[in-house]
């Protein structure tokens, strides 16, 4: 049995019924006696990569209707987290609802078994653990978007909202092959590997595709353009009101612009037969806004990228190093080695594949004009040697 997993329901049998999820042979997922809603549930957290495996799955779960605990738990932070004397358990699932999962956070990274009920909705923190196995295994897992564009593989990084997502759109209608977004996996060959998991986009990035736009339903293109609306009266109200009426708008306007998006598949703006998913790092971008009106676009070395992109990383892994401490807490002479080392594992691959790679950082306004991104961009790419 995996350590940190003391109380699981059941030891993991090979002969027992599974459906294997593959991140491109870099971490393998079993999902034993899975339903058919625990798959759709996988899928929309990591994307359709359902594969057998021909190894040993890296991380193991195993869904549940009920998680019982008949021993006393202590609380780290009530009501997200506690503990028996040797198991470790987060006490909510998706959008807070309140739902056990049996995590072994000190096998973090190693081979584990995660335990959840279904109700939680999704595995909690399961994109960190997958990114923390893929690191242990001397890969990479960037914050980034990619795709090819004339046979040039480009790797776009930066800090979130720095205009990773915009700088693929840009490219999306002239030919370019998606590899990823949101998060890219580099490789010791130089390569970079993405999922096909929905994208994100804003009202404002559906504003300047109008043939996505079209095939949008009547509905939701009405959120869309309401909910933006409504936000901003809230917020002008919000300052002209005092008292908890203004306390409540100003923090309802917020709530509302966040929720004026549309997630979409990549086979949706690139055309199935351009999702590549695979890919090799021929040039970087370092993407970020400004508050200037105008897009420009210089040289700058990979190793800067690389020293930039230490922080944004310990950023993105904040939410599972936050339940790293509670667990800490409560079990003080117990560690995830993987987690601890991070930082340092992550400064070692940044400099081994970024830090020779002809880079570019792309400075523009956000929201950005999409087109106003292709120019600059090419001619970046036109200068490579």
């Amino acid at each position: 049995m995996t350590r940190g997993t003391a109380t699981t329901v059941a030891e993991v049998e090979g002969t027992e019924p599974h459906v294997d999820f593959d991140l491109h042979g870099i971490v393998g997922i079993r999902v034993l006696r899975a339903r058919q809603s625990d798959v759709e549930t996988l899928t929309r957290q990591i994307g359709p990569l359902a594969a057998p495996l021909t190894r040993e799955p890296d991380i193991t779960i195993r869904f549940v209707d009920e998680l019982p605990e008949a021993r006393a738990m202590t609380y780290a932070t009530w009501p997200d987290s506690a503990a028996t004397e040797d198991a470790f358990y987060l006490l909510r699932g998706k959008d807070g609802v309140a739902a056990r999962t049996l995590f072994p956070m000190d096998a973090v990274g190693d081979r584990c078994e995660i335990v959840c009920e279904r109700r939680a909705g999704h595995v909690p923190h399961l994109l960190a653990v997958i990114n923390m196995t893929a690191l242990r295994h001397g890969v990479l897992p960037l914050h980034a978007s990619a795709f090819t564009y004339r046979g040039v593989g480009v790797l776009a990084t930066g800090w979130g909202k720095g205009g990773k997502t915009e700088a693929l759109l840009a490219f999306a209608a002239r030919g370019a092959r998606y590899v990823g977004d949101e998060w890219v996996y580099l490789t010791p060959d130089g390569g970079m590997h993405g999922v096909p998991e929905p994208i994100r986009l804003w009202n404002w990035h559906v504003e300047q595709l109008p043939e996505l736009r079209a095939q949008l339903s009547t509905m939701t293109r009405a959120r869309l353009r309401s909910l933006p609306a409504a936000a901003s009266s809230a917020a002008g109200m919000a300052a002209r009101l005092r008292g908890l009426p203004a306390s409540v708008l100003r923090r309802t306007a917020p709530v509302l612009r966040r929720q004026a998006y549309v997630q979409v598949p990549p086979a949706r703006l690139f055309g199935a037969d351009a999702l590549a998913l695979h890919g090799r790092v021929d040039h970087v971008l370092f993407v970020v806004s400004h508050d200037r009106d105008d897009v420009s676009i210089e040289p700058i070395s990979g190793e800067t990228v690389a020293a930039h992109m230490l922080a944004s990383l310990e950023e993105e892994r904040g939410p599972l190093l936050a339940v790293y401490r509670q667990f800490r807490f409560l079990f003080p002479g117990r560690q995830a080695d993987v987690i601890d080392n991070a930082s340092a594992i992550e400064r070692r691959l940044l400099e081994r594949y970024l830090g020779d790679r002809p880079s570019h950082v792309l400075r523009h306004p956000y929201p950005v004009d999409l087109e106003s991104l292709v120019g600059p961009v090419e001619t970046a790419l036109d200068a490579r040697p």
